[in-house]
């Protein structure tokens, strides 16, 4: 039997070694396109002021994404970070092709008080509705811009079955308190404790997929090996 807090202090070792060969986490308000990506990878969000308080000292994951999980999918690992960072001269987005919008909007509508009857209403919006939506689609983005994060290469095939889909779901089942005992509790004050989403909430993450599931420890030995072979940033 694998105990769940030794298991998070394996994983947070593999990203600091991540994050050292990453040349240190990112924010979207840093980002471009134009830097060098890999074309397939796993995405892993931190939160300002969201800190781990059982598996050691430092900051917790608040998200993890992947991209490409159906067969013939061509999004890359970058267009799936742009969908979330959103527009980069008007600063809006669309929360309608990011389900982490879309939650963190909801979170924001909850906190403030905002009146806002359309949002995640329909895959698609009249150019009216996204009118009267891009304030808080604006919001959104600055929420999620400052957001430091890591990412590792995992250049496999798109498709339910790949190791991303594979290492994306172990982790979020490993970091989720979703009905279990809470390890690395989110803060009193995390956006996310305001998300219309009870999995979210209970969670303590940005994730309601996957986060009742058992994890595979065998996972972190595979994430591991995947970070060793990151080529470190000059």
């Amino acid at each position: 039997m694998h105990a769940r807090q030794d298991d998070l202090r394996i994983f947070y070792a593999t990203l600091a070694d991540l994050e050292s060969r990453l040349g240190g986490a990112r924010t979207l308000s840093q980002c471009t396109g134009r830097q060098d990506w890999p074309r397939r990878g796993v995405y892993f969000f931190r939160e300002d002021g969201e800190n781990r308080s059982d598996s050691g000292i430092g900051p917790r994951i608040v998200r993890v994404g992947t991209h490409a999980l159906t067969q013939r999918s061509g999004t890359t690992l970058w267009t799936r970070l742009s969908q979330h960072r959103g527009q980069t001269r008007s600063g809006g987005g669309n929360h309608r092709g990011s389900i982490f919008r879309l939650i963190v909007g909801t979170a924001l509508i909850a906190r403030h008080g905002y009146d806002y009857p359309t949002w995640g209403q329909g895959n698609t919006a009249t150019a009216e509705i996204r009118a009267g939506e891009a304030s808080l689609e604006r919001e959104v983005s600055k929420v999620i811009r400052a957001m430091p994060f890591l990412w590792v290469a995992i250049e496999d095939q798109p498709g339910p079955e790949s190791q991303r889909g594979y290492i994306e779901r172990n982790a979020i089942a490993l970091l989720s308190n979703y009905s279990r005992p809470a390890l690395d509790p989110p803060s009193r004050d995390w956006l996310g404790h305001y998300c219309n989403r009870e999995r979210v909430r209970k969670s303590g993450l940005w994730n309601s997929s996957h986060v009742d599931e058992t994890y595979d420890p065998a996972f972190l030995d595979q994430l591991a090996k995947l970070v060793a072979q990151m080529e470190p940033s000059p």
